[in-house]
């Protein structure tokens, strides 16, 4: 065994020693809700997922920061681009994996680019200004939620209305790089109608993307302009039926540059357009839920490589959550979901029944079993299953295993695209297995939580540079630990955590095995740190330092186009946060600052820029 599996397994035989020692001066704190873990609200305590809420709170006390920023922030999530210029893409890895492998929701619903690069979704696409919580959902959840749920899923929460008085919700910040955001949201809550409508306009001159690295080039800025509009209506058909129809449009454009310490005046432009309907009906015994979104993204890319793309994704779902007895509740439902390209003239479908087993004893043991039947238009079928039980020590100490099966389905274009498109591919298949521990000590204020996962995925989808074409060829394995803990008290809020990620690729294209470390840009080790503090009941203020560790990534010659492996060498970000309250919490006045230190010495993509030391003001308002 080598030293590191021997110090994590130390820390927690320790910690589960620990956990014991505590649990008859402690009460059950684990009643948290959440909807994610299980299509249906459920306590943390009842679930043997790893579920972390991004809250309400915090999104209002992030004004200057955008949804990969504070996704950057929480454990296990890496954000590649999120310090680098604010239009520049961004990369999600969770749990070490691509964010192919991450299912993006909102409000529970899949988000889908079918003509991105393995249909995964873009996050400059979503404003946070629209947005009130967000739930993380860790490892495997095919079973549930279907195609690309390999590494787990975020399901983006928008905001609700309250008031039953109309209520004007309004944001105006300004900041570094000539930065201006305003937000304005109108929302009311009566018995029979409730609306939510919000719109959000961001402007920034920006840095520029490609690294100068002597300084004297004058590259140009590469600037960014974004509107978000968001309306969403709920209608109360009786007391037991509620409607909710929604329609989103976002539409962004900016500037980028050709490549890696290469500048251009280069545009883009990308648009969304997310329309839909939410619905559910309640009974004595469960409720039936059904919705149906469509996703149409564009994009328009000028530069000496111009290109168009556009594509348009429908799902459709409907499910019964029923419960059998006090002790045992069936979810089962069928999923619907159609992928289409533009000039391809060919559609991509999924159709998936499902069910899933919730059960449950008075002692605190908890079980979920279910599968799901996949059945593709192109490829065929393929089956995806969970098992996940957990058990509740004296009301407040969790143990939890998971073990699981994933998959992603070949994108569109993948199968049908332009370019190296392959229309035998198969699925990727993945297995998980999770384990871990969760206890909340010290009469609620101290929450400790440890845990760590083992994944496979088979057939990896590769470009194949022999034959110019996709192929399902290679085996990903990868492997990780974390360990976070929290101390909360009615003024002081304390959050630390420690992820380790590490995996590796068998490439399989000699015949012999070949087995290499493939993380680009994902640090194996990474430590968070967060304090805030009220320091009367109108002040708040908190700090945060992030601890990136060493990565490598991938530099291709613009000349010879061969490419290299880079290092990356580690960096450490400090943050700092203000927020004064007035007339009654109706105005709130705040202070956002970033990268105190001015750090630009450091590289999320290797040849491309970072923001060094960013401050933005503002003034959140309410009538």
């Amino acid at each position: 065994m080598s030293m590191k599996k021997f110090l994590i397994t130390t820390i927690v035989l320790a910690f589960v020693q620990f956990a014991k020692a505590q649990t008859d001066s402690t009460i059950n704190t684990l009643d948290e809700v959440v909807v994610t873990a299980t299509k249906s609200p459920k306590k943390l305590s009842e679930t043997g997922k790893v579920v972390r809420v991004i809250t309400k709170e915090q999104i209002e006390q992030s004004g200057g920061k955008d949804l990969s920023q504070i996704l950057n922030e929480q454990v296990g999530i890496t954000v590649n681009g999120a310090t680098s210029n604010l239009g520049k893409d961004k990369s999600l890895f969770l749990l070490g994996a691509t964010d192919k492998y991450t299912l993006i929701l909102l409000d529970g619903i899949p988000l889908n680019e079918p003509a991105g690069v393995g249909g995964s979704f873009d996050l400059r696409l979503l404003s946070l200004d629209n947005i009130e919580r967000i739930e993380i959902l860790q490892g495997s959840q095919s079973t549930l939620y279907g195609s690309n749920a390999v590494a787990g899923v975020i399901n983006i929460i928008s905001k609700k209305p309250t008031s039953t008085q109309p209520q004007l919700n309004g944001l105006l910040t300004y900041g570094s790089y000539n930065t201006f955001k305003g937000n304005a949201n109108i929302s009311q809550k009566t018995k029979f109608l409730e609306y939510d409508l919000n719109y959000t306009y961001i402007n920034t001159n920006g840095i520029s993307e490609a690294k100068d690295t002597t300084g004297k080039a004058n590259f140009d800025k590469d600037g960014l302009t974004q509107q978000a509009l968001q309306a969403i209506v709920g209608i109360n058909v009786t007391d037991k039926l509620k409607l909710s129809p929604y329609l989103r449009y976002t539409h962004f454009k900016g500037g980028f540059d050709d490549d890696a310490f290469i500048d251009a005046p280069d545009h883009y432009a990308a648009s969304l357009v997310n329309t839909g309907l939410d619905g559910h009906y309640n009974y004595a015994t469960g409720s039936v839920h059904f919705n149906y979104g469509y996703d149409f993204t564009k994009r328009d890319y000028e530069s000496q490589y111009a290109f168009q793309s556009s594509g348009k994704f429908n799902n459709a779902e409907a499910y019964v959550n029923q419960s059998i007895n006090k002790n045992m509740q069936v979810i089962g439902g069928l999923s619907y979901q159609s992928y289409e390209i533009k000039d391809t003239n060919k559609v991509n479908s999924i159709t998936s029944p499902y069910i899933s087993l919730l059960f449950h004893t008075n002692d605190g043991l908890n079980v979920e079993v279910g599968g799901r039947f996949n059945h593709h238009n192109q490829y065929g079928n393929n089956f995806t299953y969970s098992f996940n039980p957990s058990y509740l020590i004296n009301k407040s100490v969790k143990v939890f295993a998971n073990v699981t099966s994933g998959f992603r389905a070949p994108s569109i274009n993948e199968l049908f695209g332009p370019y190296s498109a392959n229309p035998k591919l198969n699925p990727e298949k993945s297995n998980t297995q999770e384990a871990g521990i969760q206890t909340f000590l010290a009469d609620k204020k101290l929450s400790l939580t440890i845990n760590g996962f083992n994944r496979n995925i088979n057939d990896v989808i590769i470009y194949d540079y022999s034959t110019n074409v996709y192929k399902n060829r290679d085996k990903q394995h990868d492997y990780g630990a974390e360990a976070e803990i929290s101390y909360n008290v009615k003024k002081l809020q304390i959050n630390a955590s420690y992820a380790y990620i590490d995996g590796k690729i068998t490439d399989k294209s000699t015949g012999k095995d070949s087995s290499y470390y493939n993380l680009i840009r994902r640090p194996k080790n990474a430590v968070k740190i967060f304090a805030g503090y009220n320091i009367t009941h109108a002040l708040y203020i908190s700090t945060s330092i992030q601890f990136t560790g060493n990565r490598t990534d991938t530099y291709f010659d613009p000349t010879t186009f061969a490419s290299s492996e880079v290092g990356l060498k580690s960096y450490t970000l400090w943050n700092a946060y203000a927020q004064y309250n007035l007339a009654k919490n109706k105005l709130s006045l705040f202070v956002d600052v970033k990268n105190i230190a001015s750090k630009t010495n450091y590289y999320e993509v290797y040849g491309y820029n970072v923001q060094g030391f960013t401050i933005t003001g503002g003034i959140r308002f309410q009538l």
